[in-house]
């Protein structure tokens, strides 16, 4: 009877682990599909490498405002209806993102959707961290966190063939249609959260909010998420422009790039989690830097070589990189207190959302375009990649350090 009740446990987290993975899969691909669509979006609007680095990061700046004004609430209302409000005005800021007829409308449309998909990503989170428990919870992060990788194997080149025979804007009502499907299963399935009681008062909430910001073990953790987004986020805008412009690829081979290093990444990254639930988060971060570091640099130095070379190249760069991310979250996961739960997770997305989205903007200013349309100065970019992954290994010792101090203290 109890090894029943244990299995229709397992299956009714599973479930909901697939659901969190599909409202992530609804907004990273809101998020991502913009870079590999920026040769289209460059030569289309006719804007600078700096233009489009704002049109990326915008989305992340506007993620973070959100997120940090949601942190004021996220403990004190049930993070479904929060989770289904948001979901629904991100799918209808994605429809006026399809509608913009020149860049400025288009980012403001930008602005809009980045910030609901910030709530999202918060939510999402908080939620894995009230649903799923420790002993299982690396593996749910993986599963969740391979959503990246999901979109880049299915999301992305259906976005990408999509924009090849019906035009970019179609991208858009793709993702918007695809939400309202999530939102409408997640409504049945998607279990109430216990909150706070007590009447909601909103200077009450600013001050729980501060606390957790300047909690000096959560700022440990903080920054090492932001190290991460910040090493990724140098690159990955321009990635495909890089691609297009200096390696030589044409613009329809995109879709390549996106498909076989999402297809890895699914893979490795399912892997990771399940070496961070057996291993420790520590033991399966360290080797992943040494790994990404090498593909880091290797890939923002070649040039001019065939596309079979260079999917092999990316696909390894694209899994290294999400490998990290998994036993990192896993740890940060486990340092908030349970009542500061979901303030944390608001904290640590809208910081991770500002990091990435100042990486783009510091990347934007550094890379220029040559009079042959190249990228340049995209090397340096990946030196400085790549010593911010490097000092990521002093972080997580030091957040690792607090952890098990917190274990020792209540065992």
């Amino acid at each position: 009877m109890l090894k029943d009740l244990n299995s229709n446990s397992l299956l009714k987290e599973k479930i909901l682990v697939a659901l969190f993975a599909a409202i992530q899969f609804a907004h990273i691909l809101d998020f991502v599909v913009i870079m590999p669509l920026g040769p289209v979006l460059m030569r289309h609007f006719e804007i600078s490498p700096s233009q489009f680095a704002l049109l990326v990061s915008s989305y992340n700046i506007s993620a973070a405002l959100l997120g940090l004004a949601l942190g004021t609430i996220a403990d004190r209302f049930d993070r479904k209806l929060l989770l289904q409000i948001s979901f629904f005005l991100f799918a209808l800021a994605t429809v006026f993102c399809a509608f913009a007829e020149n860049y400025n409308i288009l980012l403001a449309t930008r602005i809009l959707a980045g910030a609901f998909g910030g709530a999202l990503n918060t939510l999402v989170f908080s939620l894995v961290t009230d649903l799923i428990p420790f002993e299982r919870r690396g593996k749910a992060m993986g599963t969740v966190l391979t959503s990246f990788s999901i979109t880049s194997v299915i999301g992305i080149p259906i976005g990408l063939s999509i924009s090849d025979h019906f035009g970019w804007r179609y991208c858009f009502l793709f993702i918007a249609l695809f939400s309202v499907l999530i939102i409408l299963i997640g409504h049945f399935i998607l279990p109430k959260v216990a909150v706070k009681e007590g009447k909601l008062k909103f200077i009450d909430s600013f001050k729980e909010l501060f606390k957790v910001a300047i909690n000096f073990d959560y700022i440990r953790a903080y920054g090492l998420l932001m190290a991460l987004a910040f090493s990724g986020f140098l690159l990955f805008p321009f990635l495909s422009p890089y691609a297009v412009q200096n390696v030589g690829i044409k613009e329809e081979e995109l879709k390549y790039i996106y498909f076989y290093g999402g297809l890895l990444t699914v893979f490795t990254g399912r892997i990771s989690g399940r070496l961070t639930d057996l291993f420790g988060s520590l033991k399966v971060f360290i080797p992943s830097i040494f790994i990404a570091i090498p593909l880091i640099l290797l890939y923002t130095q070649v040039e001019n070589i065939k596309l079979e070379v260079l999917l092999i190249i990316s696909s390894l760069f694209m899994a290294a990189m999400t490998f990290r991310v998994i036993p990192a979250m896993t740890l940060i996961s486990a340092i908030p207190v349970k009542d500061e739960r979901g303030a944390f997770m608001s904290v640590l997305n809208s910081l991770r959302s500002l990091s990435s989205a100042l990486a783009t903007l510091f990347a934007g200013f550094l890379i220029s375009e040559s009079v042959d349309k190249k990228l340049v100065n995209f090397d340096k970019v990946g030196y400085i990649s790549a010593g911010i992954s490097l000092l990521t290994i002093l972080m997580i010792i030091n957040l690792y350090k607090i952890h098990r101090k917190r274990c020792e203290k209540h065992s």
